[in-house]
């Protein structure tokens, strides 16, 4: 189902983007720097035309490691210009690390570091995203600037799940649902099974249906004006320490969702995840998705770890907003921001584009990193 837009007064830029890879800009913001001491190896590396787990397999047949051993904290695109931190295991020293020569990848530093780097441990991602074909690049780059000041107002931009999530063929929710009501082993994924076995596989399938379910709650909230609004029963996370707290008092926690101070956030079903209050509205709603699935929340027991389930954000903010007409090429026009982990790029590219803005065609988290669901946050970070 076509996704809304929360912009739809404002009229976007039209265009292309991702004409090039490096159209296509990621830098990874971590958690924290590295220690530059201890057993592991932090590598900052600069990456074209690989995907993360390319890039780890190519890195540790370099330096005779096992991929399993590298780390990492979030997928980034193949078809872009990445930078992001990996670690490596001992007995990788930074000396052998940054003498490394691999096409596509460039060790730009290497530091020690105590323990390995794991999923979720990152800020964020900053993108410098290349529009072309704006006609009059002036003209884009003021509509451009009046979508992202709209977008950056409280709660900010949507938090969809884009397509990119859901397989090439479109079809890994589906094969996740069947998982989840135990059907079959599920297929999905264009008939593409990951080199990292059936268990990631599996697991990105269901994350796939979840975050089919979360689109469509986060659908019904806007279309019902729900997007800027507590109600009774809603699940609120705090933005800077990620606290989940029920509200008690829908009117005094509108203000704080104003500030910015806190999110609404949605389901992510799963066995586990914490449910807004039996009766209440929230609650009333979120039963509402299941049933438009076919699927009860039990159900999700099936797969076990696979589907804990948690809480998303309703919205993402946008930090470190610019827009610039592009300097070295007619007609284009250069839109910056960071987004916090698990936020897609392109979701906020297409309210700035208004054409729906395509994502990359092979990687299971185009931008940004779709691990799925990580629980670390903020508060679990160690260094």
């Amino acid at each position: 189902m076509p996704l809304p837009h929360v912009t739809a007064d404002l009229p976007g830029t039209g265009g292309a983007l991702r004409t090039v890879d490096d159209d296509f800009r990621v830098d990874e913001v971590p958690a924290y720097a590295p220690a530059g001491q201890g057993d592991h190896v932090f590598v900052w590396i600069e990456k074209r035309g690989l995907t993360t787990p390319a890039a780890v397999d190519a890195l540790a047949r370099a330096v005779s490691v096992k991929s399993r051993d590298v780390g990492w904290a979030g997928m980034k695109d193949r078809h872009a210009l990445t930078r992001q931190w990996l670690s490596l295991p001992p007995p990788v020293t930074p000396e052998r690390a940054a003498a490394v020569s691999i096409p596509g990848l460039t060790v730009l530093e290497a530091h020690r570091h105590p323990h390995k780097l794991r999923t979720g441990h990152l800020r964020g991602n900053r993108f410098v995203l290349r529009v072309r074909g704006v006609g009059d690049a002036d003209a884009a780059a003021r509509r451009a600037r009046a979508i992202l000041t709209a977008l950056a107002e409280a709660p900010g931009a949507p938090n969809w799940y884009g397509e990119q999530r859901f397989g090439r063929a479109g079809d890994n929710a589906d094969a996740g649902k069947r998982l989840v009501l135990g059907l079959d082993g599920g297929g999905g994924g264009g008939g593409r099974r990951p080199a990292r076995g059936a268990d990631r596989h599996r697991r990105l399938l269901v994350s796939a249906f979840q975050s089919e379910l979360f689109n469509e709650w986060l659908r019904r909230r806007l279309a019902d004006g729900l997007y800027r609004r507590v109600i009774a029963g809603d699940i609120l996370q705090k933005r800077r320490s990620g606290g989940i707290f029920g509200t008690d008092d829908p009117t005094v926690d509108q203000a704080r969702v104003v500030s910015g101070e806190i999110a609404v956030t949605g389901p992510m079903f799963g066995h586990a995840m914490r449910a807004p209050a039996p009766g209440s509205l929230a609650a009333e709603r979120e039963a509402e998705i299941l049933a438009w699935a076919g699927v009860a929340l039990d159900d999700f027991r099936r797969v076990g770890a696979l589907a804990e389930g948690t809480r998303r954000p309703l919205a993402v903010e946008l930090d470190d907003v610019a827009v610039a007409v592009a300097a070295d090429v007619v007609g284009a026009v250069d839109v910056s921001f960071t987004l916090p982990s698990g936020a897609y790029a392109t979701t906020v590219m297409r309210e700035v584009m208004k054409t729906d803005a395509p994502a990359a065609d092979d990687a299971p988290a185009a931008e940004g990193d779709d691990q799925p669901e990580a629980s670390e946050g903020p508060s679990s970070w160690t260094s």
